[in-house]
C-alpha cells in the first residue's frame, strides 16, 4: 500500500499482524495476564450468581409463612449475597491492579519497539515521511494497545461471562426463556459485528486525515519562518483550512454511520424487553415460573442490555485500536533499505583509501544522479568536490556513508566493499560535519560528547577549545550545561556549525568528510576555526565538499562534478591554468566567494 504523503510502498497489514505485534508487547507479563484473567472474570461470575439470591430471597418473601419463619431465611440470603458481592470486589480490585500494571509496562515496551524499529530505517525512509506524522504513529501505537486491553479486560471478558453464565442458569430454571435470551444475544452481536465492519472503512479514513492534518501542521510549524519571509501566511492559512475541513467531513461521515448502529441497538434492546416480558407473564399466568424467576429474568436482559449496548463500542474501539496501531506495524513491517548484510563483518580501517569503482547511482529509472564513477582517493589524501548544483556532490558522500546503496559498482574502503561492512563500523570510521547540522535539544556538553560517548569532560572542553566553541560557551549563564534549544535553534548557524566540528574532532575518526563546514561562519569565525580544520584533517583521508573554493585552495586534488560525472581534476594550480576548464570558469564566475550555476 502507497503512502498519500510520500512514495513509500508499505507492506499489507491484517489484524494478525497487529495482533501479534502487540503480543510482544505483553508476553513478558504473563502472571499479570493470569491476574488480570483470574480477577475480572472471577468478579463477573461472582457477579452473575447474585441475581440468582434475589430471586431465592423473593420466591421465599411470597411463602404463606409466619414473617418470624421467613426472616431467618431472608437474612441468610442475603449475607450470602453480601458474601458474593464481596469476592466480586476482591477480584475487580486484583483484576485493576493486574491490567493497570500490564499496560503501564506494555506500553512502555511497545513504545521502545516502535523506537528501537524506526532508528534503523534509512536516509530515505525519513527524507519521505513527515517528523510529525512519525511520532504520532508511535504515540498512537502505544495507545492503541491501552485502549484494546480495555475493551479486553473490563468489556469483553465480563461480557463472554455473564452471557454463558445467564443463560446457563436461566437454561437450569427454564430453558424457554434462556433460549429467548441466546438468540437476542446472537443477533444484537451479529449484527454489531458486520455492521461495524463494514464502518471500518470510515474508522480508517478518520486516522488517515488525522494523521495528514498532523503532518501539515508540523511541517507548517517548522517552516514558520519561510511563511514570514515570503509573506505566505494567507495561502498556509488557506491551505491548512482546506485540510481540517476535510478531515471534518471524514469525521462527521464516520460519526453518522456510528449514530446509524446505535439506533440499531435501541430498537433491538426494546424489542427484547417486551418479548421477556411478554412470555414471562404468559409462563407466570400458567404457574410456570415464579416472582423470583421473572426477577432474575429482568436482572439478566438489563445487565446484559447494557453490556451489549456497550459491545458495539468494543467493536468500534477495536477497529479504531487496529486502525491506530496498524499504521505503525506498516512502518514495522517495512524491510530497511540500507541494512547489514548476512555476512556482514567490521570494517578494518588501517589507511583510509577510498575507491569508487564504475559507481553509477540513481533515485528512479528518470533520475541518475551519478554516472559510471571510477575514482580514488589515496591515504591520507585530501580532495575537494566541486561543481554546480545538482552535480552529484552530496549523492557521493552519501553513497560513502551508506546512507544510499549505489545503483552499481562499487564503494571500497581499504580494499572492503562497504556494503559488507557493518554499518556501525562503517560509520565511526567517518566524521561528518554537514553543512546545516543540527542538534539535540540537550546540553552543549552533552551535544559535542555525542561524537565520542566515552569522553570525559576535559576532553570534550579540550575539543570545544579546538573548534573555538569556548570563546561563545564562556558567555552562556550555564555555560557548557546550557540547552541548545530544538534542533539547536538557541545557537547561532555559526555556533552550531563550531559545534558540529567540536564533535567531529571528538570523534577523531581516520576519513573526514566537510560538507561546506564553514558555510555558516563570518570570515572573523571561519579564520578562528581554520586552524582547527586544518588540526583535525592530519593523517586522515579528508572529502570536502565545497561551493565557497576559497576554502579549498590548499587542498591536494579537486574533482569537478558536472551532471553526475568527473569532468577533471587536478590542483587548484593546474585546473585554473587549463584553458576553458570548467574549474576555471566557475572560479572566475565566483560571486562574493560562493559558486553560481553555470550551463
Amino acid at each position: 500500500m502507497k503512502s498519500r504523503h510520500s512514495n513509500i510502498e508499505y507492506p499489507e497489514v491484517r489484524i494478525r499482524d497487529v495482533a501479534s505485534s502487540m503480543w510482544q508487547g505483553m508476553s513478558k507479563s504473563p502472571f499479570l495476564l493470569f491476574g488480570v484473567l483470574l480477577g475480572l472474570g472471577g468478579a463477573s461470575a461472582f457477579e452473575i450468581v447474585v441475581p440468582l439470591y434475589y430471586k431465592k430471597f423473593f420466591d421465599a418473601l411470597l411463602l404463606p409463612q409466619a414473617k418470624a419463619e421467613l426472616a431467618p431465611e431472608l437474612i441468610h440470603i442475603i449475607f450470602v449475597a453480601l458474601l458474593l458481592n464481596g469476592a466480586a470486589w476482591i477480584c475487580w480490585r486484583v483484576g485493576s491492579y493486574s491490567i493497570a500494571r500490564v499496560q503501564a509496562m506494555s506500553m512502555a515496551t511497545l513504545r521502545q519497539q516502535a523506537y528501537d524499529h524506526l532508528l534503523y530505517h534509512s536516509y530515505s525512509f525519513f527524507a519521505n515521511n513527515f517528523t510529525g506524522a512519525l511520532v504520532q504513529r508511535v504515540g498512537r501505537y502505544a495507545r492503541a494497545f491501552e485502549r484494546l486491553t480495555d475493551r479486553m479486560g473490563w468489556d469483553i471478558i465480563p461480557l463472554i461471562v455473564r452471557v454463558v453464565g445467564s443463560v446457563i442458569i436461566t437454561a437450569y430454571i427454564f430453558p424457554a426463556l434462556a433460549l429467548i435470551i441466546f438468540g437476542w444475544v446472537v443477533l444484537y452481536m451479529t449484527v454489531n459485528y458486520f455492521y461495524s465492519r463494514w464502518r471500518l472503512k470510515y474508522n480508517l479514513e478518520m486516522v488517515v486525515a488525522d494523521s495528514r492534518t498532523t503532518a501539515v501542521l508540523s511541517d507548517s510549524i517548522t517552516n514558520q519562518n519561510n511563511i514570514d519571509i515570503f509573506s505566505q501566511h494567507a495561502k498556509e492559512k488557506k491551505y491548512f483550512k482546506e485540510v481540517t475541513e476535510d478531515q471534518a467531513k471524514i469525521t462527521l461521515r464516520n460519526w453518522l454511520a456510528g449514530q446509524g448502529l446505535d439506533a440499531i441497538q435501541a430498537a433491538l434492546i426494546f424489542l427484547i424487553e417486551f418479548a421477556i416480558f411478554y412470555f414471562t407473564i404468559r409462563y407466570w399466568e400458567q404457574g410456570l415460573v415464579t416472582v423470583g424467576t421473572f426477577i432474575l429474568v429482568q436482572l439478566y436482559v438489563l445487565g446484559l442490555g447494557r453490556r451489549l449496548w456497550d459491545f458495539g463500542r468494543i467493536i468500534r474501539d477495536f477497529y479504531e485500536g487496529y486502525a491506530d496501531a496498524k499504521e505503525m506495524v506498516e512502518i514495522m513491517k517495512l524491510p530497511y533499505e540500507i541494512k547489514d548484510v548476512p555476512t556482514a563483518a567490521p570494517l578494518h580501517v588501517s589507511s583510509g583509501e577510498i575507491v569508487f569503482r564504475d559507481v553509477t547511482f540513481a533515485f528512479n529509472q528518470t533520475r541518475e544522479v551519478l554516472q559510471n564513477i571510477n575514482f580514488t582517493i589515496k591515504a591520507g589524501e585530501k580532495i575537494a568536490l566541486v561543481g554546480p548544483s545538482g552535480a552529484g556532490k552530496t549523492t557521493f558522500v552519501r553513497l560513502l556513508l551508506r546512507f544510499y546503496d549505489v545503483t552499481s559498482g562499487r564503494v571500497l574502503i581499504d580494499g572492503q566493499d562497504i556494503r559488507h561492512a557493518t554499518l556501525e563500523k562503517l560509520r565511526n570510521n567517518v566524521s561528518l560535519v554537514p553543512q546545516d547540522p543540527l542538534l539535540f535539544h540537550r546540553t552543549i556538553m552533552e551535544n559535542i560528547r555525542y561524537g565520542k560517548s566515552s569522553a570525559t569532560d576535559a576532553e570534550v572542553m579540550e575539543a570545544a577549545r579546538l573548534a573555538h566553541c569556548d570563546e561563545f560557551i564562556r558567555s552562556l549563564p550555564k555555560q557548557y550545561e546550557t540547552y541548545v534549544g530544538e534542533r539547536g535553534i538557541k545557537l547561532s548557524g555559526g555556533e552550531r556549525q563550531r559545534v558540529a566540528i567540536a564533535r567531529a574532532i571528538l570523534k577523531n575518526a581516520p576519513i573526514l568528510v566537510l560538507d561546506e563546514a564553514t558555510s555558516s561562519l563570518d570570515s572573523h569565525s571561519e579564520a578562528l576555526i581554520q586552524d582547527a580544520l586544518d588540526t583535525l584533517m592530519k593523517d586522515k583521508t579528508v572529502v570536502v565538499v565545497a561551493h565557497r573554493l576559497s576554502t579549498i585552495r590548499k587542498m591536494d586534488r579537486i574533482a569537478v562534478l558536472k551532471d553526475g560525472a568527473i569532468l577533471e581534476e587536478g590542483t587548484h594550480e593546474d585546473l585554473t591554468k587549463q584553458n576553458g576548464s570548467l574549474y576555471a570558469k566557475l572560479w572566475d564566475l565566483q560571486a562574493g566567494g560562493f559558486l553560481r550555476d553555470i550551463s
